[in-house]
Formats: structure tokens, C-alpha cells, sequence
């Protein structure tokens, strides 16, 4: 079994190895893989040194799973050539999330939905799994009917190089100086704001980011009988996605019921209990796999609707733990 992490040594890379180990993956061969100026470099996994490689070099070591992680390009380009020589590609970029040809997934969801004959797989968003992870018992049971969801979304879900620019804005704050050189991921400072924008916008006057939450979950639930709307903010916080989700139903609910779903629903914590302060944070879902949900009420405005707090660990269940769980279904199935 030899898997290739593609974008090794990027901040999802690295996560998808720690998971990979964390989880006893049965990989024989790790091919870490990453840009050319990277190639020569070692990763460490299970106390053995590994060699980066080139894309080009990893294709040819034929791998039986290729786990990408290095932007949209890179998974257009590359991705099918990966798949042309046999290997099943689970994409993290939103290369191809929206193409009627390939399957996204949720395993919790829809691993049901993938054969032996698909070679690319996409993963979705990271918003939108945490999101979905929530919306789909209480579909299952109740009908959507119409979903408002605002994020409050961690710089880590741009990169390294806004986790640099916030500290770099905290120690300057800090100190009260101007020493430390800020290179700008964002068109303002992020550190003691807010930014209502995740991504670039298109013509409608929306983010990528808030179209990704808008139509990735109608795909991921096979359901396009709902209405979902978005809007996703960047906010000061190192780790871990917040949503605050308004959520209306064809048919009316229980919120004792509704608590019960969730919390039977594999995968999601049911944090709920407002008079000892309890709810989902952010600070504290870092490094978990879980979706946490919380601050579970009736919306008293209409009928039938319910709101709620999502926060789950971005980099983790919202990236790198679902495509290391796509990986292993392929594997239980033996199709990999």
C-alpha cells in the first residue's frame, strides 16, 4: 500500500500525516510529495525519514491512493494523470467539487455513493462538512427547508502565511512597535477584527467561500429541495471553524429529540448546557476530529426553525481526518 501525500509539507499536509499516523493508516510506502524547492527535504513519519518528491517522480512510484492537498491547479492538472495510472486521488482543493463526474464526500454521509471506478474523489469545504455533518440527521428526520448560516472562520483555513501575518500584528500590538514585518494575506489586518470576506468575490457580490457553503451541501445530501444562503466572515482565531446556523423545517420538532439526533449521530458532540456555561468553542475543539454543536434553541420569530452553534477543528475534520476517512473506506472495500 503506498499512499502519496501530495502538499507534504504545507500546513493540511502535515496534519494528513499526523492523522495518517494517528489513525495506523496501513501504508507500506509514504511518498511525501511537494513543490520542486522542496524536493531533497525529509518528512518524519513513525520515527522513519522519508525523501520529498516531485509530482512527476511520485506518478511514476504508481501509489495505490494519492491524497492532494496543493491547491486547485496543481489537482487539475495533475489528478488525472495520477488516476490514468491506476491511482485513486482524494482531492482537498475545490478542483472538483462541483463537477457532475466526480463524488463528494462525507463519509459519515455519502461514502455509499462511491464505486471501484472512481479515481478522483473530491473532499469538500471545510465549512461545509462541519455544516453538513449537523444538517443531515436532522434532515433525515424533519426535512430542510431552508438553511441560514453565518461563519466566524480561523486563519488557518488560508494558510501559513495569515497565521504569520497574525502574529505578527499580535507582537507588534504587543509591544508597540512596528519592528516586525507584516506581509498582508488579507486587505486589512486581521488581529482585533473581522473580515466579511473569505475568498474572492464573483460577480454576485458573493464570496467563493459563502458559494461553497451554498451549493456543496445540496451535492454532499443529494438533496436540492432546500434553500441555503451564507455569509462568511475571517475572524482573529488560530484554529477551529464557527457557525451559527439558522435552520427552518418542513415538519415541526422536539428540542429534546432534536439534542438526541445529534448527540446518537457518529462523529458529532452534543455540547448543550447553557445554565453551567458549556457550548462549543473553538479554543477547545483544536485537535479534535469531532463536530461540536451547541446553543440548540427554537427560533421563536417562525415556525418549525432551530438555532445552533457548529465549531469543529478545520484542518483536522474539515480537511485532513475526511479525506484520511475517505482513504480508509476505500481500503475496507478493497478497492485501493
Amino acid at each position: 500500500m503506498k499512499v502519496a501525500v501530495v502538499g507534504a509539507t504545507g500546513m493540511v499536509g502535515q496534519v494528513m500525516l499526523k492523522i495518517l499516523e494517528e489513525r495506523n493508516f496501513p501504508l507500506t510506502e509514504l511518498i511525501p510529495v511537494a513543490s520542486e524547492r522542496s524536493v531533497g527535504k525529509t518528512i518524519r513519519y513513525k520515527n522513519k525519514e522519508y525523501p520529498v518528491v516531485s509530482l512527476s517522480t511520485a506518478m511514476e512510484m504508481k501509489p495505490q491512493i494519492a491524497l492532494f492537498s496543493a491547491g486547485g491547479s496543481t489537482s487539475l492538472e495533475w489528478a488525472p494523470q495520477f488516476a490514468k495510472v491506476g491511482t485513486t486521488v482524494v482531492d482537498n482543493s475545490s478542483a472538483w467539487r462541483m463537477d457532475t463526474t466526480k463524488k463528494l464526500v462525507v463519509p459519515e454521509i455519502n461514502a455509499d455513493v462511491l464505486t471501484a471506478e472512481d479515481k478522483i474523489i473530491a473532499n469538500p469545504n471545510c465549512s461545509t462538512i462541519q455544516l453538513v455533518m449537523v444538517l443531515h440527521p436532522l434532515h433525515k428526520k424533519y426535512k430542510l427547508k431552508r438553511v441560514v448560516v453565518s461563519t466566524y472562520q480561523s486563519v488557518t483555513g488560508t494558510g501559513k502565511a495569515a497565521v504569520d501575518q497574525l502574529n505578527a500584528e499580535i507582537e507588534n500590538t504587543v509591544k508597540g512597535t512596528d519592528n516586525i514585518s507584516v506581509k498582508k494575506v488579507y486587505p486589512y489586518e486581521i488581529f482585533k477584527n473581522a473580515l466579511p470576506q473569505c475568498d474572492v468575490f464573483d460577480e454576485s457580490d458573493y464570496t467563493k467561500e459563502e458559494l461553497k457553503l451554498m451549493r456543496e451541501p445540496l451535492k454532499i445530501m443529494g438533496d436540492d429541495t432546500f434553500q441555503l444562503t451564507a455569509t462568511a466572515v475571517r475572524v482573529p482565531v488560530q484554529g477551529g471553524h464557527s457557525e451559527s446556523v439558522n435552520i427552518e423545517f418542513e415538519n415541526d420538532f422536539e428540542l429534546d429529540e432534536v439534542k438526541k439526533i445529534l448527540s446518537e449521530t457518529p462523529g458529532v458532540i452534543v455540547q448543550d448546557d447553557v445554565a453551567n456555561q458549556i457550548y462549543p468553542m473553538p479554543l477547545y475543539t483544536e485537535g479534535k476530529d469531532e463536530v461540536f454543536v451547541g446553543r440548540i434553541r427554537r427560533d421563536p420569530s417562525q415556525p418549525n426553525t432551530l438555532n445552533c452553534w457548529i465549531v469543529a477543528d478545520n484542518l483536522r475534520k474539515g480537511a485532513a481526518t475526511n479525506t484520511v476517512q475517505i482513504a480508509e473506506y476505500l481500503v475496507k472495500k478493497g478497492w485501493a
